[in-house]
Formats: structure tokens, C-alpha cells, sequence
């Protein structure tokens, strides 16, 4: 008797490939038939970076958003996806938006998927509560995790990796302890037994700061080094700036204040009426933004 071993469901792409060699009429390639009802709209895509949009039937609703440096390439590629098979089927348009750089097709994207809630999108789709690991200011370094409905990540230092639940955030700190040989009972990860060292200390993955073998400075100076490459930093300016980003024809001031990107205009002046409170902090904008903002990639203008 032939027995079959059931695949663990762990990955949601495993269980689609186990569907599709079970049931082959599913697969992608069935179902693809070039769209031919979509090609009336793409001869007006420029080759420029932007937005663009595939509606479907139903109320004109957006079954998926995507952003890039050149529109046409890209939606182009879509077309020819049997991976996109589905979608493709169900779209009747195609709209985009132009704007005048990567960084500003980025922001349009995560934030039009974040309001209007396309079907096809997953990775924006949902706004998450982040937290952070934050070490105080003076004494032994033991991380706590703090989440952003309680503190403002633009403007609170000493906060190190962004992450959507406490588990994410659990992991990844241990992981950093097994790649520096940190204590996890130091680190407040676990208990630890009064006068013993921890159970890693005895298989030679720690260094030994819960038993007195490595100083609790060493320990700390460590953490220090290994947490730095993670650190959230803090908004740099008092208020709302504008970031100036142009294409060829097409130059957006890209309004920005605590990491949340507000809007985008033509003109200085247009962007300065934009000014309005921050939301509060938002993951997508900060990881779009910091690093070509912090190199001084961009000229930036003080609204």
C-alpha cells in the first residue's frame, strides 16, 4: 500500500504548488490568454517613472498598484505574466500617475495602496503596529520592546529595528545575540538562576557576562556595536520639509514631516500649503525615505 506524505503547509507558496500539481486546470498557464482588451491603454505609457493602476469591472475598483522608473517596460511585463493570469483577466484600465523620480513613485505607491486597498496587493495593504527595541539612556543596557501607540518612533532615541509583532521582534534580537555571543539573560530574554550562568554560557554561545566571565561593559559595548546598524533614527528637522525631485520636464516637491510622506506638489509654494500634522509615524515612508535623506541625496527645503 502506497502511502503519500502530506507537505507541511508552512509557506503559502508550497500549498499553491502542491494545488496546482494536484489540480493542473488551476495552474497559472491555464488560465493565461493575453489580454488583448488591455492594449488600448497602454500606447499612451510613458517611458518615466510613476504610478499605475489596473481597475477592474465592479465599481471601477483597483485590483493592483505598482510603482517604476520606466511605466511602459513594466506594465508591459505584466501582460506577458501567466503568473498575473487572474488579475490580467479581471482588469478593464489601466491609469497612471507620472511623477518626477523613484523616491516619489515609491511614496505615491505606498500610499495609494495604503487608502484605496487594491485586491492584488498584499505587502502595503494593511497598516501594522510597529515596535522597537529601546535601551535607556544610563545604566545596564537591557533592551525594551516599545510599541509606536505609545511613543513617537520619529522623535524617540535610542530605538533600534522596526518590527510588526513581538515575536518578529524577539527573534531577531536572539538571533543578534547568537551572532555576537550576548547573553539572553542579560539581554532580559530569559531568566536567569541566581550565582549560575546561563545555559549558553555552558555551550560556549555566550561569553559568559551572566557568570562573570566577560565584563557587563564588554557585554554592553558589544550590543552597542552589533544594534547600530538597526537604529531608527530620529526625524533631523524641526518641522516639515520639502524633498525636490525632478525628470527630465517634471519636478515634484515631495512634502515630508516625522517620515510621513503628506503629498506632493509642482512648486515650493504649492507644497507649503500642504503642511499639516503627521499621523503619526509610518514604517514604509521611514524606510523609503532615511537613507537618501540622511546621505544628502536630495536637495531638501525647510517649509
Amino acid at each position: 500500500m502506497k502511502i503519500e506524505r502530506n507537505s507541511k503547509p508552512t509557506a503559502k507558496g508550497q500549498l499553491m504548488r502542491g494545488t496546482r500539481r494536484s489540480h493542473p486546470e488551476f495552474a497559472p498557464a491555464s488560465l493565461y490568454e493575453y489580454p488583448e482588451h488591455l492594449r488600448v491603454h497602454i500606447e499612451g505609457l510613458p517611458r518615466a517613472p510613476g504610478v499605475y493602476i489596473f481597475h477592474g469591472e465592479e465599481g471601477d475598483l483597483p485590483l493592483y498598484i505598482g510603482k517604476s522608473v520606466n511605466l511602459r517596460n513594466r506594465v508591459l511585463s505584466h501582460l506577458r505574466n501567466e503568473e498575473e493570469a487572474r488579475m490580467l483577466r479581471q482588469s478593464r484600465r489601466i491609469s497612471y500617475q507620472r511623477t518626477a523620480g523613484e523616491i516619489g513613485a515609491l511614496l505615491l505607491e505606498a500610499s495609494l495602496i495604503k487608502t484605496m486597498h487594491p485586491l492584488f496587493n498584499q505587502k502595503l495593504r494593511r497598516s501594522r503596529q510597529l515596535c522597537a527595541w529601546q535601551l535607556p539612556a544610563s545604566g545596564p543596557l537591557v533592551p525594551e520592546l516599545v510599541f509606536s501607540t505609545a511613543i513617537n518612533f520619529s522623535s524617540s532615541s535610542r530605538l533600534y529595528g522596526l518590527y510588526s509583532s513581538r515575536r518578529s521582534a524577539v527573534e531577531a534580537l536572539k538571533e543578534i545575540a547568537d551572532q555576537h555571543k550576548l547573553c539572553c539573560g542579560v539581554l532580559g530574554l530569559e531568566k536567569l538562576a541566581s550565582g549560575r550562568g546561563c545555559f549558553r554560557a555552558m555551550l560556549k554561545q555566550c561569553s559568559g557576562a551572566c557568570c562573570g566571565q566577560e565584563s557587563r561593559e564588554s557585554h554592553d559595548a558589544r550590543l552597542l556595536a552589533a544594534l547600530e546598524e538597526i537604529q531608527v533614527q530620529c526625524w533631523p528637522y524641526p518641522g516639515a520639509v520639502g524633498l525636490v525631485e525632478t525628470f527630465e520636464d517634471v519636478q515634484q516637491v515631495h512634502v515630508i514631516h516625522q517620515w510621513c510622506y503628506l503629498g506632493s506638489a509642482d512648486t515650493v509654494e504649492a507644497a507649503s500649503k500642504l503642511q499639516s500634522t503627521a499621523p503619526g509615524f509610518d514604517a514604509d515612508g521611514y524606510k523609503i525615505l532615511c537613507k537618501p535623506m540622511m546621505a544628502g541625496r536630495h536637495h531638501v527645503i525647510l517649509l
